[in-house]
């Protein structure tokens, strides 16, 4: 991709959005996700921004240091939001200004990540928050813990990724652009089924109105109008309102918004009254400690978190609970 334009008299607002521009391009050529272009974009603008009216073109390795120094100190930035900045400026210059991103001898640009144990429910907990929940957001919690999902693959299931014959759920286009399979457990079976059925009542009337067109995958070849309004293609958890597709101008109705999941699972946990600072990802990381605790090996846990590396698994093996359960402390042996 060519580099952008270096205007002569600094950075103006046009070669800004040019630059911004390229950035969006080069990601979506690249099949990055989503979440990835939305931080990309808005680094690269704080960066450009910082050292303005200079083109980062005419910049290097030393204004890429002091911005993420002074990230850093003023936002309290943890190592791994640093690490997020310095991979998209990385980016901007490998990819969009075509340049090579030199570094001046002195400490590394990269923090080293803090390793902190996951923060993990018991179960107890997880039931008290559950009590908390109704309808389909309730469902949607459960699979959190139930199946190990991250949030974006749960609101991001398709009526064709559940296979109730095989007790399986089927996440695609997760972390890294990957599909695994994981379980879907026999608990959430009957009221996942009486879900879908008050779902295709649901598409059926989208249908008659106009609507029911589900967007392909990002991934996936484009498939024609009849699949897009087809039952297998449709959203396990749909927004309560459909709307227009800006892009298509097709009446759309969306998954459920992440954002919505967080708020109301911040109540529960709030009503709960637990004083854990637990999220969403907090189900997932419970789901992998208590398969080890119940002491499945850690390559199959590897393989329903879909991680690349067995090490990132084992922070799980942290619990106190886990295969070594029988060693007691020595005040109890006291």
């Amino acid at each position: 991709m060519s580099a952008a334009p270096v205007g002569s008299g600094g950075l103006e607002r046009a070669e800004l959005e040019a630059i911004l521009e390229h950035l969006r391009a080069a990601i979506r050529q690249r099949h990055f996700s989503p979440h990835t272009l939305r931080a990309y974009e808005a680094w690269v603008r704080r960066f450009l921004l910082f050292h303005r009216p200079r083109h980062p073109a005419q910049l290097g390795g030393p204004a890429v240091r002091a911005f993420l120094d002074y990230t850093t100190r003023s936002g309290r930035a943890s190592a791994s939001t640093r690490n997020q900045a310095l991979n998209a400026l990385q980016f901007l210059y490998r990819a969009v200004l075509e340049q090579e991103l030199r570094v001046e001898p002195g400490p590394p640009l990269r923090a080293k990540p803090s390793s902190r144990a996951p923060l993990v429910l018991a179960r107890p907990e997880i039931e008290a928050i559950l009590k908390q929940l109704r309808g389909s957001l309730r469902l949607a919690v459960a699979l959190l813990y139930g199946s190990g999902l991250r949030l974006s693959e749960c609101c991001r299931l398709r009526v064709r990724d559940v296979d109730f014959a095989r007790d399986q759920i089927t996440a695609r286009d997760g972390k890294g652009e990957k599909d695994r399979v994981t379980l879907l457990p026999a608990t959430l079976k009957r009221p996942l089924r009486e879900h879908l059925d008050c779902v295709a009542c649901l598409h059926q009337a989208d249908l008659v109105r106009g609507a029911g067109s589900a967007p392909p995958p990002r991934l996936a070849a484009t498939p024609g109008p009849s699949v897009c309004r087809s039952w297998p293609w449709q959203w396990v958890f749909p927004a309560t309102a459909a709307r227009l597709d800006r892009v298509t101008g097709t009446l759309r109705r969306s998954h459920l918004l992440e954002r919505v999941v967080q708020r109301e699972f911040a109540v529960a946990v709030r009503t709960a009254g637990i004083t854990k600072p637990a999220t969403c990802h907090s189900l997932r990381h419970s789901f992998a400690t208590h398969l080890y605790e119940a002491g499945y090996d850690i390559r199959s846990i590897q393989e329903l978190l879909g991680h690349n590396d067995v090490a990132t698994t084992l922070i799980y093996t942290h619990s106190p609970r886990g295969p070594h359960r029988d060693v007691r402390s020595p005040l109890d042996a006291a």
